[in-house]
């Protein structure tokens, strides 16, 4: 990597979506980006670089960190699988469980020490309206509303360390995601400005999260909804 004016970033879903989205912005802004996910690169930059794994194994992802000293932590791997009750969806429940919460344990449990001791760090997870419970989606919904349990949890140890912990959750948000067959017979709903969020906009809350202005926000959830929240 090239450029380390602002440090180094670990990114995981990296290669499509939001995950892709915060990726190109960062490194526009200045960032080194260390992009994990089971797919293969989508990036090309002198700044990227790109860790094809799978990041539920937890032994392959903690012999890849332990090196690694990051000045940020961003997770926006995830999956999406829906059932109501009566047909559940138990081995995808587990599946997201494994890479949305396990996962970003992991992750957080080898990059935040270093973060700590050098007195900076940022953390986001990327969640989703739907923590606060939407129907046919309550296993997603918990994996998600754990996330913010964690990053609340974390913030408050950390934050007299210099590190910061938040959640980023859109409601629908216009990419692949929404065209994955797992998803059947359970669209998004039309936030209320008219229109899908579109991933650039996370990544530009995100990019405003990691950076030296938002030093004093932590163990917050904040919303991109279009207006899904008003009467909430």
């Amino acid at each position: 990597m090239s450029n380390d004016a602002l440090g180094c970033v670990v990114l995981s879903g990296a290669s499509s979506g939001i995950g892709r989205a915060i990726a190109q912005h960062l490194l526009s802004t200045g960032w080194n980006v260390l992009g994990l996910d089971i797919a293969a690169p989508a990036i090309e930059h002198s700044a990227y670089r790109h860790e094809t794994l799978d990041l539920t194994d937890r032994a392959a992802v903690e012999t890849l960190l332990q090196s690694v000293d990051a000045q940020a932590f961003v997770h926006a791997a995830g999956i999406l699988r829906v059932g109501k009750l009566g047909q559940l969806d138990i081995q995808g429940g587990e599946q997201m469980w494994q890479l949305h919460v396990q996962a970003a344990a992991v992750m957080g449990n080898a990059l935040l020490p270093r973060m700590i001791h050098n007195k900076r760090g940022r953390l986001v997870f990327i969640g989703s309206r739907v923590s606060q419970g939407f129907p046919g989606r309550g296993q997603y919904a918990a994996t998600k509303s754990a996330l913010v349990a964690m990053a609340k949890s974390w913030a408050a140890e950390v934050a007299s360390m210099g590190v910061t912990v938040n959640v980023v959750s859109p409601a629908a948000t216009e990419t692949s995601m929404l065209n994955d067959p797992q998803r059947a017979g359970s669209q998004p709903r039309l936030p209320p400005i008219g229109r899908l969020i579109q991933p650039q906009e996370v990544a530009d809350l995100v990019a405003y999260l990691l950076s030296p202005s938002a030093s004093a926000i932590t163990g917050q959830e904040i919303t991109i909804c279009g207006g899904s929240s008003l009467h909430h």
